[in-house]
């Protein structure tokens, strides 16, 4: 069976597009649109990889994130935080609650799909 990635993103173009790369390359999707959400389906669908916006509704990217992060559960799950937020310190804050990589909308599909293709590994 092929890695699973977990879409967290309210903003339904990026979604779309999401989902669409990541089934190209075979991985299985879920999507979901909220923090709350993005926790509750992370510990149902066990993703190897989480896509994770910071600006969700009811609870933030750096929220799930770091809940994610002190999960025995759900702490070994890859988090690619994927967002316009793109100032240093929001980098440095989503690399310091534990995500594995940090890109910026509007994102390039090539980066995109490496960085996801370097954490699941073969």
């Amino acid at each position: 069976m092929g890695k699973k990635v977990l879409i967290a993103d309210d903003e339904p173009n990026i979604v779309v597009s999401l989902e669409f790369l990541m089934q190209q390359c075979g991985y299985k999707i879920h999507t979901v649109r909220n923090g709350n959400d993005a926790l509750r389906v992370a510990r149902e669908f066990r993703p190897d990889l989480m896509l994770l916006d910071i600006m969700l509704p009811l609870k933030n990217g750096f929220e799930v994130c770091q809940q994610m992060r002190e999960s025995p559960e759900l702490n070994r799950v890859k988090i690619v935080m994927l967002t316009a937020k793109g100032r240093d310190i929001e980098v440095a804050k989503g690399l310091a609650l534990g995500a594995d990589a940090y890109i910026t909308k509007p994102f390039a599909t090539r980066e995109l799909l490496d960085t996801v293709k370097r954490l699941l590994g073969p």
